[in-house]
C-alpha cells in the first residue's frame, strides 16, 4: 500500500474532519509518521487566529519541504478556505488545495489532479466512515456545523457559514456503531453546542439528544462548547440529572463586564451568565471556560473586573486567548485597539491568576477516590496515565499512578483511583479497584 501522512491542526472539530478523509483513502493508503516517506501528505488547516495560522503556514512549508520526490502536498481546511484566493498564489509547492466543503471526496479530489477544489458549500459528516486517531476507547462525535453567532472578534462564520445540524438519529447511530467497535468515551463538539437543531426550529435539541443518549448503555459522554446566550438553566438540570452525560461544562464567556459583551457583540446580560455559571457550579461537576484578553475597547478597569471574577468563580480550567485582530470581523475595524505591549503585559497577569484558581481546583481532588479511564504508560515509561471520567481528554490533564493494586491493566479501562500528592500541576495518586 501506499503510504499517507497526515497533519491535523487546529480544533477537534477539523480532526473529525481529518478522521473522514482517513476513512475514504483506508483502502489505498496506510498512515506513516515519518512524512519523507509518505506518497500523500495532508494538512488540514486553522484559520481561527493569527497564531493558528502561522502553524499552518509553518507546517505546510516545512512539509513541502520533506516531501519525497513524486509525493502530492495536498492542503485543506480553514485556512486555505479562508485564504482561497491567496495561497495558492503565495505557495505553489503545493499541489492539491481544497477548502472546508470536499473532505468526503478527498479520493476523487486526489485522482483528479486539480490544482484547486473548492466548493460553494461547508461538509458536514453524516455516516462517512471515519477511521479514529489518538485513543483506542474514547471519539469525537460533530453535532453540527457553523455558527449563527455574530460575536466581534470571530471570523468563523465568513467560511463556515450558517449553522447546520445532524439529525438525532444519524448522531446515536454514529454513537452506537463505534460503541460495537470497542469506544466507550464520547466528546460532543461544534461551534455552538447549545444551539445544536436551533437552524431547524427546535429550541431545546441537545435536550431531547441527551434522552436519547440516555438509552444506551455503558457509555461516558461529555460536551464541548456551550454558547452562554443558548444555554438554559434547563439544559444544565438536563445535564445534572443524565444517566450517560457528565456533569462537564465548557462554557467560554470570554469576558465579563456589560460593556465588553456588548462590544463583542455577546447577547445576553452579566447577571444572566453568572446565574448560569452558579447552576454548573457543583461539588461534582467541571467548569472549564475561555477568555480573551486586549480586546479592542477593554480598559484596565474592564480587565480588572474580569481578573477578580476569574478568582472569585474559581474555574476548574481557564483558556487564555489574547486578542488576535482578524480582517472580516467587527473588532477589526474599531479605533480603539490596545497596543501589543498591553496586551502582552494583561495575558501575563491573568495567567497567574489561572495558576491559582487551577492549583485550588486540582487540591480538590487530594484524598478522594475517583473512576479513572486508564490511558497507558507515560511516554517517559516511569508512569501510568488515568484520566478522570469527567475530565475532557487531553486539555484537562491527566493523573500520574505511581502504584496499582490492580495487575494486568488495560487501556481503555475504568478503575478506582485515590489521589494522595500534588506536585505543581500534578496529581499523583494510586489504583486502589
Amino acid at each position: 500500500m501506499k503510504k499517507l501522512y497526515i497533519a491535523s491542526l487546529g480544533c477537534v472539530k477539523n480532526l473529525i474532519d481529518s478522521e473522514v478523509m482517513l476513512g475514504k483513502l483506508k483502502n489505498e493508503y496506510e498512515i506513516t509518521l515519518n512524512p519523507n516517506e509518505a506518497d500523500l501528505i495532508i494538512v488540514n488547516t486553522c484559520g481561527f487566529i493569527n497564531l493558528a495560522k502561522e502553524e499552518s503556514i509553518d507546517t505546510i512549508l516545512e512539509l513541502a519541504n520533506e516531501k519525497k520526490e513524486n509525493a502530492k502536498l495536498v492542503v485543506t481546511g480553514c485556512l486555505s478556505e479562508r485564504y482561497k484566493d491567496i495561497l495558492p498564489k503565495e505557495i505553489p509547492e503545493v499541489d492539491i488545495w481544497s477548502g472546508v466543503g470536499d473532505f468526503n471526496r478527498i479520493d476523487e479530489i486526489i485522482k483528479s489532479n486539480s490544482k484547486k477544489v473548492f466548493s460553494n458549500k461547508v461538509f458536514l459528516i453524516h455516516n462517512e466512515d471515519r477511521v479514529i486517531t489518538g485513543s483506542s476507547y474514547h471519539a469525537y462525535i460533530k453535532l453540527s456545523e457553523g455558527c449563527n453567532q455574530k460575536c466581534s472578534f470571530c471570523a468563523i462564520p465568513s467560511f463556515k457559514g450558517k449553522l447546520q445540524s445532524r439529525e438525532i438519529e444519524e448522531i446515536i447511530n454514529e454513537i452506537k456503531r463505534l460503541k460495537d467497535k470497542g469506544y466507550k468515551d464520547f466528546s460532543l463538539a461544534s461551534q455552538d453546542s447549545s444551539s445544536y437543531l436551533r437552524d431547524k426550529g427546535i429550541r431545546d435539541g441537545l435536550e431531547r439528544l441527551i434522552d436519547e443518549i440516555d438509552k444506551i448503555d455503558d457509555i461516558n459522554v461529555r460536551i464541548l462548547y456551550l454558547y452562554p446566550a443558548t444555554t438554559t438553566k434547563r439544559l444544565i438540570r438536563k445535564i445534572f440529572s443524565s444517566k450517560n452525560v457528565v456533569n462537564y461544562f465548557d462554557i467560554p464567556i470570554q469576558h465579563i463586564t456589560p460593556k465588553m459583551l456588548k462590544i463583542m457583540k455577546r447577547p445576553g446580560s452579566v447577571n444572566k451568565l453568572k446565574e448560569l455559571l452558579n447552576e454548573m457550579k457543583r461539588e461534582d461537576s467541571f467548569v472549564r471556560t475561555s477568555i480573551i484578553v486586549g480586546h479592542p475597547g477593554e480598559s484596565h478597569e474592564d480587565f480588572e473586573e474580569l481578573m477578580k471574577f476569574l478568582e472569585e468563580y474559581n474555574f476548574d480550567r481557564i483558556n487564555v486567548f489574547a486578542y488576535s485582530d482578524e480582517e472580516g470581523t467587527n473588532a477589526y475595524k474599531r479605533k480603539d485597539k490596545l497596543p501589543d505591549a498591553i496586551i502582552e503585559a494583561r495575558v501575563k497577569e491573568v495567567e497567574k491568576v489561572v495558576e491559582k484558581t487551577t492549583q485550588k481546583a486540582l487540591k480538590k481532588y487530594l484524598n478522594k477516590e475517583i473512576e479513572c479511564f486508564f490511558d497507558g504508560l507515560t511516554e517517559d515509561g516511569l508512569f501510568y496515565s488515568v484520566r478522570p471520567k469527567l475530565w475532557e481528554r487531553e486539555i484537562d490533564g491527566d493523573i500520574l499512578i505511581n502504584d496499582s493494586e490492580i495487575q494486568n491493566l488495560k487501556v481503555g479501562n475504568i478503575y478506582k483511583v485515590k489521589v494522595n500528592e500534588l506536585a505543581g500541576n500534578q496529581l499523583i495518586g494510586k489504583i486502589i479497584g
